[in-house]
């Protein structure tokens, strides 16, 4: 019996005890009442509930048959209603109808007589989607002002939900999915669907029948799966190789928005130290490494799974049940700090309830988090939530809305790079056999701020020869590191995401090349939302090569540094001492405004005041020297402001 049955059944024993009478004097409708009780006390339902059926034939004024009957009802309904399929869902809908049916013949008579009774219909009504029935319900229930803490939380978060349900259903929001076809979906499961910020790689979870190599102890295996986008559509996937996947289940997993590093959750491993942990694997010129546990860093005896990336390259969001939560499941971050993985932070209240929160997928904006809940005001089971950030800390998670979220569970949807783009995986009918994933058009109120990706080659300016280098991304309005990433050797191939709106510098450096720097405002090429192409032609340290310092500032006709210049003046800094036989010449340009000698002069005191910073940081005078040019060395037009822009400069030039 559930608790609320028990519950019910000690409330009428208490009843009669202080009454000594039920709500009938006929003695033969008692009498199957009581034998009913006591069936019920053997667990004999079927004797219990035929006894009660025969206790309201002789009375059906009989309240206290009625309520044991009701109960009886709703829990025929519950436990149809854990069961999936359409045949279970119709017995659910109709226990819960006969369940009702006896709820209202009590307090229809006596309202005040078991007041629960309110409570239990109103929550049946609140499941059938009779709002105003529920809310007028419930609300009868808390005007009878009863001293039970819990109905009365029970009633109030009734009539809170049917309100939110109520009002979602009159402003429902444009939803249109669109199965993403045979080449990714099958007779199988797919779900759980990941993406590069470029769009055009898809990674994904398929669930199929164990085969003789499967070596996890499970009934059915799950792989990791990638297809590729071929013009407007998805190519046929294939299976990601070992040992990334293996004989044992690999599944719930996330990528990076360059597609070259992969955390998945794993279950029950050798080298695990939990139930399910955070495992990462490396793709390295083409070819994927073997995965490894994040450790106890990260990994805990608890559940640990279901990551998501930023596009800063070095927070991991995950899901975790470990201790130092709010309940159930909560939403937890780490971040890779000098070679390892820092102690994982909860991200607290605003984020996480007393419920389980699962499936956060931060998006490329690093700004918006969605991730789902199964927290009571919602449209049912999981739904799916967004969360923006204000400064450090998160403000209050939003429903997404209806229909996106119905009244089943709804889980792990993430959205493109732009923003425009949703895709979640759904058993809705019309697939190809069970879960399939879908994209839909993102509604504007659900979307994140947009990001635009930004893709290209990083080269060796002399030779064309592709180069491995590391790229960071400063946000220059605040000198903020924003992402980090890097170009592969076999191909020079970098993708980065970007939010829009904002300026960037990006710093590009490899062994054996002067760095390069690059201002790059993220905004898109008539509105077209596809990627931005930016190739990179690294200069080699070799005697002769000038880069120009794109990022040391000077206020108008000043030669004082800018502090915003820091980052990009550190990087000449390091350079130096990676390689300590190298000599430069710091060279001060500027535009044509002006007279003459006044720009030499200007660009002669901002040279030496970039000499005397480096000299400052602990190189040594004799590596450097310095000159100004004036404006006798334009690289652009000086007839406009932007040429004019590129002219006032300090360049680097190997001796």
């Amino acid at each position: 019996m559930t608790r609320k049955l028990i519950y019910l059944l000690i409330m009428l024993f208490a009843i009669g005890a202080e009454a000594q009478t039920y709500s009938t004097n006929n003695k033969k409708a008692i009498a199957q009442y009581e034998k009913a009780l006591k069936a019920l006390n053997s667990g004999d339902k079927e004797t219990a509930l035929n006894s009660l059926q025969q206790a309201l034939q002789t009375d059906d004024t009989f309240l206290e048959a009625h309520l044991v009957l009701a109960d009886l009802w709703q829990d025929a309904a519950r436990f149809e209603e854990e069961a999936s399929g359409d045949k279970q869902a119709q017995l659910a809908r109709q226990y819960r109808g006969n369940a009702k049916t006896h709820y209202r013949a009590v307090v229809e008579r006596r309202e005040d007589y078991f007041p629960p009774a309110w409570v239990n219909l109103g929550n049946a009504e609140l499941t059938d989607g009779n709002y105003d029935e529920a809310i007028h319900c419930l609300t009868k229930y808390l005007n009878l002002k009863t001293s039970d803490k819990e109905n009365n939380l029970d009633a109030a978060r009734g009539i809170e939900i049917a309100k939110f349900r109520k009002e979602a259903l009159a402003h429902p929001l444009p939803f249109n999915p669109t199965n993403l076809g045979d080449g990714v979906n099958s007779k199988d499961d797919e779900y759980l669907p990941s993406l590069t910020a470029d769009g055009q790689t898809l990674v994904f979870t398929r669930r199929f029948p164990r085969k003789p190599t499967t070596t996890a102890n499970t009934r059915e295996e799950e792989d990791l799966y990638t297809s590729k986008l071929e013009g407007a559509q998805w190519g046929k996937a294939s299976r990601l190789p070992e040992p990334l996947n293996s004989g044992d289940n690999e599944g719930a997993q996330c990528i990076s928005q360059d597609g070259r590093i992969m955390f998945f959750t794993a279950c029950e491993r050798q080298d695990g130290g939990g139930r399910c942990d955070v495992y990462m694997c490396i793709n390295k010129n083409g070819t994927w490494g073997k995965p490894r546990n994040l450790g106890p860093d990260v990994n805990s005896g608890a559940w640990e799974g279901q990551p998501s990336f930023s596009i800063d390259g070095k927070t991991l969001y995950f899901v975790s049940n470990r201790k130092g939560g709010y309940g159930g499941m909560d939403i937890w971050k780490t971040t890779f700090e000098n070679g390892r993985w820092t102690e994982p932070q909860n991200l607290g209240p605003e984020i996480n309830s007393q419920w389980n929160e699962m499936s956060p997928f931060i998006h490329f904006d690093d700004q918006t988090l969605y991730f789902a809940s199964d927290r009571p005001v919602g449209m049912g089971g999981y739904d799916i939530y967004l969360a923006r950030k204000s400064g450090d800390s998160w403000q209050e998670p939003t429903n997404i809305g209806y229909p996106i979220n119905g009244e089943n569970d709804d889980n792990n949807m993430i959205v493109s790079a732009d923003g425009r783009t949703a895709f979640y995986a759904s058993n809705r009918k019309g697939g190809y056999g069970k879960m399939d994933i879908y994209s839909f058009e993102l509604p504007v109120k659900a979307r994140p701020n947009a990001a635009v990706c930004f893709k290209g080659t990083i080269s060796n300016a002399h030779t064309g020869e592709r180069v491995a280098a590391d790229i960071k991304v400063v946000r220059l309005s605040d000198g903020t590191t924003v992402a980090n990433t890097s170009s592969d050797k076999n191909e020079g191939r970098y993708i980065i995401s970007l939010p829009e709106g904002e300026e960037y510098a990006f710093m590009v450096s490899a062994k054996g090349y002067l760095f390069h720097s690059q201002n790059q405002p993220a905004t898109h090429v008539d509105n077209s939302w596809q990627p931005v192409t930016v190739d990179i032609a690294l200069q080699p340290i070799v005697a002769g090569n000038t880069i120009a310092l794109r990022n040391v500032f000077f206020e108008t006709g000043r030669h004082e540094i800018m502090p915003t210049s820091g980052y990009e003046l550190g990087k000449v800094v390091e350079l130096l001492k990676q390689n300590p036989t190298l000599r430069i010449e710091l060279g001060g340009h500027t535009d044509n405004v002006g007279n003459d000698q006044s720009n030499l002069q200007l660009s002669e005191r901002r040279a030496k005041a970039v000499l005397d910073w480096l000299v400052a940081h602990g190189i040594e005078p004799s590596r450097l020297s310095h000159k100004g040019y004036g404006e006798t060395k334009p690289v652009a037009s000086n007839e406009n402001e932007e040429g004019r822009a590129l002219n006032r400069r300090v360049e680097m030039k190997v001796l």
